[in-house]
């Protein structure tokens, strides 16, 4: 049976419900955390997971926003990686995580109706595929903006130069994605 969500008329005309905005502010508080301790440890041949998009994932997966509310989740996101230690080239995670929630934010739309009835689905495979290729877009955003707009790199070359890069922490994200979903979504029916 399908996972419904129960909210009021004004929740469903405003979109969020508080408890979907405390969850995406813990779950960005999260990612911004494990970024500055964690992300270092698990870093393997220059790819390490990027929390801060994993997480927005997660918030996207869980509270199903309209795409123009992922959007601003994307935003806010970027807004929070301008934060020194979280950033090393200021400005450009505003663009590609802008980019990479908008995708996600259109992946949840998309695939909610497709997984109603599979638990499995929208528990494990949906969240890794759509925090898979919503990494993907934000990555190479963030690597064509470095590569082609700050240093003058052709298209192509950014694309080989940074594939092992963007695809490493894709698949890391889409597995903290899809381990952490289910977790959540139990700990969210209590």
């Amino acid at each position: 049976m399908a996972e419904k969500r129960i909210v009021s008329t004004t929740e469903e005309q405003n979109g969020f419900a508080v408890r979907d905005l405390i969850l995406i502010a813990v779950l960005l508080a999260a990612g911004a955390v494990l970024k500055l301790t964690v992300s270092s440890f698990l870093s393997f041949a220059g790819m390490k997971p990027n929390f801060m998009i994993a997480m927005y994932c997660l918030a996207i997966i869980l509270t199903r926003p309209k795409v123009y509310q992922a959007a601003i989740i994307g935003l806010i996101t970027g807004l929070i990686s301008q934060i020194p230690l979280l950033n090393a080239t200021p400005l450009v995670n505003i663009a590609s995580e802008l980019v990479g929630a908008v995708v996600c934010g259109v992946l949840v739309a998309s695939l909610v109706k497709v997984a109603a009835d599979n638990k499995g689905l929208q528990n494990v495979v949906f969240p890794l595929i759509i925090t898979l290729i919503s990494t993907v877009f934000s990555g190479y955003t963030f690597a064509l903006i470095v590569g082609v707009g700050l240093s003058g790199l052709g298209v192509a070359e950014v694309l080989v130069m940074y594939a092992v890069m963007v695809l490493g922490t894709a698949t890391m994200n889409a597995a903290v994605a899809a381990i952490l979903t289910p977790v959540l979504r139990s700990v969210l029916k209590r």
